[in-house]
């Protein structure tokens, strides 16, 4: 990845949703104007969420996300079903696509149901009308077919497209750019805390987790969020850290490292220079720091036999010094004393029962978006569970966390 180029978890995630063999891969290539998606008259092509990273216009960078028919049957079909039903925590537009010949059916009421629960900006798609006769029988079928939802569909925004004849594709690209969720509620990741000139010394560690000729995801975004302050970022491994501060000139206005280096950056950081982790920083970003600080003492009441909870948000080949699978289990161990239990989840599964765990500590989430990050934070708080972080978690095992979180106001 390059510095130009916009992370998916920082795009606008498109769900495209609805029954088999209704166009929804068709909708995606219309609006593309491009051959995504396979397209087939045999039910069930698409049997896993497939995510596509492109430039939408006239919204600009997003995630399209075609998902496994509605309707899909047999015990494999419940599975891609309930994929298709997961994607919802990360959608922040949902189109749920109908076929106009057949209208509305009971799945799709029950997907439109959960959208509308979770407050998701959602249009109708109705797919196929060149099927009809005229916009007009379209217009009555859709109003008076299905009596028992009527209100329900009057109610909600809607369009009628053919993928076959491109009717109305310009229009539905438009009212979907309309639906945007707004970019003045997601928080910067550093850059409100810099001013132009400032020095920002960012702790990398080299070590054999670390992936070969590149920085990893959330090094990168903080790099450039740096450059967006008119700032400039000073990388350095933590075994030059000391030094480095030691040449700079003057005291940097932060310094950012790596969480698994929080112990060795606090010695050699003075206590007079602003100190926090990228864990932190993107907990900031894109969920609610203050829930994720207020989860971390949390580790101090674990008891003999309790399960953690350790998710993260990527899937990614494990190193046999992995944060996440080894080398946080070995702290919170050496750090309670405790014999504890750990379940792992990675990727886009995250459990719906949260109630056999005692804590769940979560990664910074760099490669979620902000409304998946969201979903999660809401279903541990619901089912009472304290959820913290990578850097959190580690900074409060360092006895550094109230350090960590003085650049912020939480």
């Amino acid at each position: 990845m390059n510095l130009n180029s916009t992370p998916s978890a920082d795009r606008i995630h498109i769900g495209i949703f609805g029954r088999r063999n209704v166009g929804k891969s068709s909708i995606i290539n219309a609006i593309t104007g491009q051959n995504l998606a396979i397209v087939s008259d045999t039910k069930g092509t698409t049997t896993d969420p497939v995510l596509k990273a492109m430039e939408l216009l006239p919204l600009g960078p997003v995630v399209l996300i075609d998902t496994p028919g509605l309707d899909d049957e047999g015990a494999l079909g419940k599975l891609r079903i309930e994929k298709a039903y997961q994607i919802l925590n990360k959608t922040d537009i949902a189109l749920l696509v109908i076929d106009s010949t057949l209208g509305m059916t009971e799945e799709d009421m029950r997907i439109l149901t959960r959208i509308k629960a979770k407050d998701i900006p959602y249009l109708l798609v109705y797919n196929k009308c060149d099927l009809l006769p005229s916009d007009e029988t379209v217009q009555n079928f859709i109003g008076s077919a299905h009596t028992e939802i009527q209100s329900a569909i009057n109610a909600a925004p809607r369009i009628l497209v053919s993928t076959d004849t491109g009717q109305n594709i310009r229009e539905l690209k438009e009212q979907i750019a309309a639906l945007a969720p707004k970019d003045a509620e997601t928080l910067p990741i550093v850059r409100d805390l810099l001013q132009p000139n400032d020095f920002v010394v960012l702790v990398v560690p080299i070590d054999s987790s670390a992936p070969k000729g590149r920085l990893i995801l959330p090094q990168q975004q903080t790099i450039r969020d740096i450059l967006e302050a008119g700032a400039v970022s000073v990388v350095v491994k933590d075994t030059e850290l000391k030094e480095t501060l030691n040449t700079l000139g003057k005291a940097p206005a932060l310094v950012v490292t790596d969480s698994q280096a929080f112990k060795k950056a606090a010695n050699d950081v003075p206590d007079n220079i602003p100190l926090t982790s990228f864990s932190i920083l993107f907990a900031r970003h894109k969920g609610d720091l203050e829930i994720l600080a207020q989860g971390a003492p949390a580790i101090d009441t674990l008891k003999d036999g309790d399960t953690v909870l350790i998710s993260e948000g990527c899937t990614h080949h494990r190193q046999c010094e992995d944060i996440g699978t080894v080398k946080i289990p070995r702290l919170l161990k050496k750090h309670t004393g405790k014999e504890l239990c750990f379940e792992f989840t990675s990727g886009v599964e995250f459990p719906t029962d949260l109630s056999k765990y005692s804590l769940i500590i979560h990664c910074g989430g760099c490669t979620l978006n902000e409304r998946e990050m969201k979903y999660r934070l809401r279903c541990a708080s619901d089912a009472g569970i304290p959820i913290t972080n990578y850097g959190t978690a580690i900074a409060h095992m360092n006895g550094i966390l109230k350090r960590s979180l003085e650049p912020f106001t939480i």
